[in-house]
């Protein structure tokens, strides 16, 4: 699996369908058919960072994400 931000294969396991990325200290959420994406702020807290990406395209180019969960 790769990082659909930074393209980093740096990706750990952190929850039943969540991720975290070491290259660029972002969490995913795959549930179904749909990822999220989420900045973690200084205090702990997640900014959603869907905006920025489209969530159709992202489950179309990284199937693998399903695959893991």
């Amino acid at each position: 699996m790769r990082c659909p931000n930074c393209n980093s294969r740096d990706i750990g396991k952190i929850g039943s369908h969540q991720f975290y990325c070491w290259g660029c200290y972002i969490e995913l959420t795959v549930n179904g058919e749909k990822m999220s994406v989420y900045q973690v702020e200084e205090d702990g807290t997640l900014s959603s960072l869907d905006d920025l990406f489209f969530g159709e395209e992202i489950a179309q180019q990284f199937p693998e994400a399903h695959a893991s969960s």
